[in-house]
């Protein structure tokens, strides 16, 4: 199954000069998983927007996958992985 799984959107637009306007977080529950949803995004972006992403991290090791389409970053984790970073916490100030 390719759907993620406790999707945030944390909304960065008030960020002054900051990367992008919005993180978009989410969970798999495996390497192949974590992939697959990667795959999936950035298919369905070309398929509905026809955008590629601007860069893309962390394909090799599975565990935490970034897709950067420059306005929103996408972060596809592996469960525990995420919450070892536990970006929200970082970000708990913004709208989540």
């Amino acid at each position: 199954m390719v759907k993620g799984h406790d999707i945030s959107i944390i909304d960065l637009k008030n960020k002054t000069n900051f990367i992008c306007d919005y993180f978009v977080i989410c969970n798999g529950e495996s390497q192949s998983q974590v992939y697959a949803i990667s795959r999936s995004i950035e298919n369905r972006t070309m398929e509905k927007l026809q955008k590629k992403p601007w860069h893309i991290e962390g394909v090799k090791n599975g565990e935490w996958i970034l897709i950067d389409y420059i306005s929103i970053v996408v972060h596809i984790f592996q469960k525990e992985v995420r919450l070892y970073y536990d970006i929200e916490s970082i970000w708990n100030e913004n709208k989540i």
